[in-house]
C-alpha cells in the first residue's frame, strides 16, 4: 500500500509543441514542450526509434547463439544476441527472421514471441520484440556490407557466468540471457 498523493492518478503529460533537433540515418532526436499534471510546462528530449527485434536462437535446448562485434561509441567489442532494427512497414517477426539469417546464416522452424522490452524509457520510445528461435538450420549468412561479426554458440550456463564476470555487459544480451535461463529451467 502506498501513501503517495499521486497513487492512481493520471500523470500523463500533454504535448504542446514538438521540434526535430536532429534527424540522421538511425537517430531522430526531438524536443517537446509538455504540460504536466500540476499545470506547469516542461521540456522532454528523446530519441524516436523504429523499434527492433532480438532473437534467442537456440541450436539446442542448453545453448544460445551469441555474436561478438565492435561498437564504435564505446571503442570495444561486445557480446550480444542477434538483433536488428525494424524497417518501415516490416512485421517484427519478419525482422527477427531476416536478422537471424543475415547475421548468423540461420533459419529456424520454430518461432515464439516472448515479450516486448523498452530499454531506454527515459530518453527513447524504442521497443524491442524478443523472440525465441528453435529448430535452427544453417545457410550462408548475408552480412551488410559494413557489418563484421563473429557467431558463437555458448551454453546458457556459461553465458550467465559471463554476465556475472562482466564479459557480457550489453543490456539487451543480459535481458535475453535472463529469459533464456528461465526457459531452460522451465520456470517460464
Amino acid at each position: 500500500m502506498t501513501n503517495d498523493k499521486t497513487a492512481g492518478q493520471d500523470m500523463s503529460e500533454k504535448p504542446l509543441d514538438s521540434q526535430t533537433v536532429f534527424k540522421g540515418k538511425l537517430l531522430h532526436v526531438k524536443s517537446d514542450r509538455v504540460r504536466l499534471m500540476n499545470g506547469h510546462e516542461s521540456t522532454r528530449e528523446y530519441i524516436v526509434h523504429p523499434g527492433a527485434s532480438m532473437i534467442i536462437a537456440q541450436p539446442d535446448e542448453t545453448t544460445i547463439t551469441l555474436i561478438r562485434q565492435y561498437r564504435y561509441p564505446l571503442d570495444r567489442h561486445f557480446i550480444e544476441v542477434p538483433a536488428g532494427k525494424i524497417d518501415p512497414g516490416e512485421d517484427p517477426l519478419d525482422t527477427a527472421k531476416r536478422e537471424l539469417f543475415e547475421e548468423c546464416g540461420y533459419s529456424a522452424s520454430e518461432w515464439r514471441h516472448l515479450t516486448t522490452l523498452h530499454p531506454g524509457i527515459g530518453y527513447s520510445n524504442e521497443r524491442i520484440e524478443l523472440y525465441l528461435a528453435r529448430g535452427i538450420t544453417q545457410a550462408e549468412r548475408k552480412l551488410d556490407e559494413d557489418e563484421f561479426l563473429e557467431v558463437m554458440h555458448v551454453p546458457v550456463a556459461e553465458a550467465m557466468m559471463w554476465i556475472r564476470d562482466g564479459r557480457i555487459t550489453e543490456a539487451k544480451a543480459v535481458m535475453a540471457l535472463l529469459w533464456a535461463e528461465k526457459l531452460l529451467r522451465k520456470e517460464w
